[in-house]
């Protein structure tokens, strides 16, 4: 049994673990690891949305071109692909990128053929809306979960190697404490999101601003191996209640903390629904998503159908990973999108 935190990465605690020294989990969970030289990763959600199935061709379009683009010098080191229809009946693709070096994703993003894309007023008038939301978490700002210990989605995908089994997890609090910051910080949110660019009811181009430690959660489920009862296990009993969830959280997250909750599906290049999904989870704080996961009715049914079918589960794939963020290292973008999109819906349009 070994820590989840690994050992470059281990200082004395100012801060003490949520359980004993001797607890004991009850399942073997482990985490990704990486080497020392992995100082800070990236995370770009480039998103297409749009309204209507006759733009849906045009959209894709625009997801081909944003994969094009990662394929360039520079390019992530690992992206996937989503889809989900949002609250105002709008659909929206994602392609997300992971990066292991942020200096290469700044020489790719300011590279003139990706960056003169984004700044084109072609946007502006193709009939569809754009966002790019850029995340880049130190290494001691984020924390890996599996259930498995190989072909890692995600940031996994970018990191070096698998712990053995893990002592933080299948507790209350067990997600802070596989933070490495959480040995000396609370990850405190400090003030709000801010508009300093555009009116998200003008459409448009809008930015946001953000505040340090917004929490981010990729929660995922991937049954593309699953066969028999425990397909219709995970389709007929967990995956219900399990968007159930996410659904509140999609409408309601303003009044539990929760910014922006999108509950995806991957998809492959033309927009085929794939056996894979995850939730993406904008938080104003850690401490605000833990409030949820342990005491909102939502999340404590998600908890206890779980661990009633876990017994057989075999095949099925879950996992997450959860990072905060300090301010200078958050970037939301969006182009002709509706209001209500991300991080636009709670945001203030800032003084002057």
């Amino acid at each position: 049994m070994e820590s989840a935190i690994d050992k470059h990465l281990k200082c004395p605690r100012a801060l003490s673990r949520r359980v004993a020294d001797d607890y004991q989990p009850p399942f073997p969970m482990y985490v990704a690891r990486a080497s020392e030289d992995l100082k800070q990763v990236v995370m770009g959600y480039f998103g297409i949305q749009y309204s209507g199935s006759d733009r849906k061709e045009k959209a894709l379009a625009a997801l081909r071109h944003v994969v094009a683009d990662f394929a360039a010098t520079d390019g992530p080191d690992h992206y996937d692909l989503t889809h989900h229809t949002d609250n105002q009946g709008y659909d929206n693709l994602i392609a997300l990128g992971y990066w292991r070096d942020p200096s290469a994703y700044q020489r790719w993003l300011t590279s003139p053929a990706v960056a003169g894309w984004w700044a084109s007023d072609d946007r502006l008038a193709d009939g569809i809306g754009y966002f790019r939301e850029i995340v880049a978490p130190r290494a001691e700002q984020f924390e890996t979960l599996y259930a498995f210990t190989n072909a890692f989605p995600g940031v996994g995908a970018i990191m070096d190697s698998v712990s053995g089994e893990i002592e933080e997890h299948g507790y209350w609090g067990s997600m802070r404490d596989r933070f490495p910051i959480s040995q000396t910080d609370w990850m405190r949110p400090n003030g709000d999101l801010k508009i300093v660019h555009g009116n998200p009811e003008r459409g448009g181009r809008v930015v946001v601003l953000a505040h340090d430690n917004i929490a981010l959660i990729r929660s995922g489920q991937d049954w593309r191996e699953a066969e028999g009862d425990e397909r219709k296990l995970y389709l007929e009993e967990i995956e219900p209640t399990l968007r159930a969830g996410m659904n509140f959280l999609r409408d309601n997250g303003r009044d539990v903390g929760c910014y922006s909750n999108r509950y995806v599906q991957s998809i492959d290049l033309d927009g085929n629904l794939l056996d894979e999904s995850y939730d993406i989870g904008h938080w104003r704080s850690l401490d605000r998503l833990e409030r949820w996961a342990e005491s909102h009715p939502t999340h404590l049914r998600i908890f206890v159908t779980f661990f009633r079918v876990i017994g057989g589960l075999s095949k099925l794939r879950l996992y997450h990973e959860v990072s905060v963020f300090d301010a200078q290292h958050q970037f939301y973008e969006y182009v002709n999108c509706h209001p209500q999109t991300g991080m636009m819906r709670d945001a203030a349009m800032a003084d002057g």
